[in-house]
């Protein structure tokens, strides 16, 4: 496995991926990335601003992209960062990539000098919520600048 910040050549195969997954979990409806503006041109919004956005796009033995996790700031709170759009294709989950993946993005976001973690999440996620728990994230009420409607489990993490 290899780990790389995304390219604009990446943009169509990551929503791919993204859109595979969310149509999996009767995600594919309005209030959720899915229908996001950008979608399929993610690496602009992360270059635009590389010392506050991260996306790592990740590749198997054959250089295909077979997930990725991206970084944000989270602009409605001072010094949080938005953990964003972390997403395998299926052949990959359950082997530890989704952790590798979230290890990284907290290792960065204090590195770029964010204080808290947030991640925003759906029930029908089940998987994932349980990824997050393990790597420390708790769940919070619901706060305001939350930009996907639909998502209903809301995450941080302090980070030192």
């Amino acid at each position: 496995m290899n780990i790389r910040e995304i390219r604009s050549e990446d943009n169509l195969a990551l929503a791919d991926i993204i859109r595979d997954n969310l149509e999996k979990h009767e995600l594919n409806i309005p209030g959720t990335v899915y229908f996001d503006d950008n979608l399929n041109r993610l690496s602009e919004f992360y270059l635009d601003k590389p010392e506050q956005r991260k996306y790592y796009i990740l590749l198997d033995e054959n250089e295909r992209i077979i997930g990725g996790i991206g970084l944000a700031e989270f602009e409605a709170l001072d010094g949080w960062a938005e953990l964003q759009k972390l997403y395998l294709i299926d052949e990959y989950k359950g082997q530890g990539l989704g952790k590798k993946l979230v290890e990284l993005v907290i290792d960065i976001a204090q590195i770029l000098g964010y204080s808290t973690l947030y991640l925003e999440t759906h029930t029908n996620l089940k998987a994932a919520i349980g990824l997050y728990e393990k790597c420390g994230f708790k769940i919070i009420d619901k706060p305001d600048g939350v930009v996907h409607s639909t998502m209903n489990r809301f995450y941080v993490k302090e980070l030192s």
